[in-house]
């Protein structure tokens, strides 16, 4: 299966370093999306980028040059939107098909970014890009049917249901399993749960959660 990567800008709580980030470790893509400033975080990783989308209100006028240069494409959109750009470029992997998305962006910044972007990464339509997100080191996944996330016993997560109750709840390689259980937006439920093997399963039976793996924790 094709295997895209987003970068999405922001601030970031350390600056970046090359062969660092833990989302990024043996990861191969077949294609290289970085949204506007996300251009920046691109390049301090090291990775070239395929295309850029945006409004192109906060990268560097010298780096998408040199972006362009190297051959990527630019998907300009304007400022007055009814979208971010984010989502903008979701939208542009959707209409290629099934993927997989590992999408990396930061930690730190608005809040009202952070969890607007934490909504759109859950929203049910983009189910078929098979979406992993990387906050800063905090791993997100959002699961609409059934996902594996690897671990290790003692690690810490949290299962958050996102646009509406999640139901039939199930999971297996966690200390507190959940069987079948209807989850209602707001719960603290699946708040700070534990691994007790190397993966944990989650399954829900309609609805979608969002699994948060804590950066202190990887």
């Amino acid at each position: 299966m094709r295997t895209s990567v987003v970068f999405v800008g922001g601030p970031h709580r350390r600056d970046p370093r090359p062969g660092d980030h833990p989302g990024l470790v043996g990861l191969r893509a077949d294609h290289v999306v970085a949204v506007d400033s996300g251009l920046h975080l691109a390049h301090a990783h090291g990775w070239r980028v395929d295309l850029v989308v945006g409004d192109m209100d906060s990268v560097r006028p010298g780096s998408l040059s040199d972006a362009v240069a190297a051959g990527a494409r630019v998907e300009r959109h304007p400022a007055d939107k009814d979208a971010t750009d984010l989502e903008l470029a979701l939208d542009g992997l959707l209409a290629d098909g099934p993927q997989r998305v590992v999408v990396i962006g930061a930690d730190a910044g608005r809040m009202d970014h952070l969890v607007g972007g934490l909504l759109t990464l859950c929203a049910p339509r983009f189910a078929p890009l098979g979406l992993r997100a990387w906050l800063g080191g905090a791993l997100v996944v959002p699961v609409h049917r059934s996902e594996r996330i690897a671990g290790r016993p003692g690690q810490q997560l949290s299962i958050l249901p996102v646009h509406g109750a999640a139901d039939g709840v199930r999971t297996e390689g966690l200390r507190w399993p959940l069987q079948g259980e209807r989850l209602e937006p707001g719960t603290s439920r699946g708040v700070s749960n534990e691994l007790v093997a190397e993966f944990a399963e989650v399954s829900v039976a309609a609805g979608c959660v969002a699994v948060v793996v804590p950066e202190e924790e990887q």
